[in-house]
């Protein structure tokens, strides 16, 4: 246009300004371009992108579902632990309590048990001190009867008499030994 060549009168084209007729298949290449990507890989990328934003959201809102139940499991397991241990406490007291009235009844079963066998041996004692008390009696009445025998001269054989004298002598001995 501006420059003219100086052989054969052709024109020569500027290199920095196209051809319009590349402008042209420029132009309809880019507007099907446009229309391919605006038909077809638009649509496709923003179903991909609004699938992902979908698993982004719901990966979000499936983990705060998963931390609020297991915030409520928690809760629950810290509530029936305290009621575990409040159980614990209580079986325990009861177990003390239980424990304290079977001590109480076998102290007291072993206090009756105590009572009776010394309530026993006393009764056992006075026995063998009355059967001991009348051998005793018996003894020292054929002794001191045979002993007065021997200093009287005469013989003491007859049973009355004999008793007679024996209980004189038993009842003067206990009257000395009560003074």
């Amino acid at each position: 246009m501006f420059f003219l060549a100086a052989e054969g009168g052709e024109t020569t084209h500027n290199p920095i300004i196209p051809v319009w007729q590349e402008i042209v298949v420029g132009l309809v290449a880019f507007g099907v371009l446009c229309f391919v990507l605006m038909k077809f890989v638009f649509p496709r990328m923003e179903q991909t992108f609004q699938a992902r934003v979908d698993a982004i959201e719901g990966g979000i809102k499936r983990a705060e579902a998963a931390q609020a139940e297991a915030n409520q499991l928690l809760e629950q397991y810290r509530a029936q632990l305290a009621e575990a241990r409040t159980d614990a406490a209580r079986i325990r007291d009861d177990a003390r309590a239980d424990a304290e009235g079977i001590r109480q009844d076998i102290l007291a079963k072993a206090r009756e048990e105590s009572d009776r066998v010394i309530a026993a041996g006393k009764e056992q004692l006075q026995a063998e001190r009355a059967t001991i008390v009348r051998e005793l009696r018996t003894e020292m009445g054929t002794i001191a009867v045979d002993l007065a025998s021997k200093i009287v001269g005469e013989s003491l054989a007859d049973e009355a008499r004999r008793k007679g004298t024996v209980d004189r002598f038993l009842n003067g001995l206990e009257s000395t030994g009560a003074r």
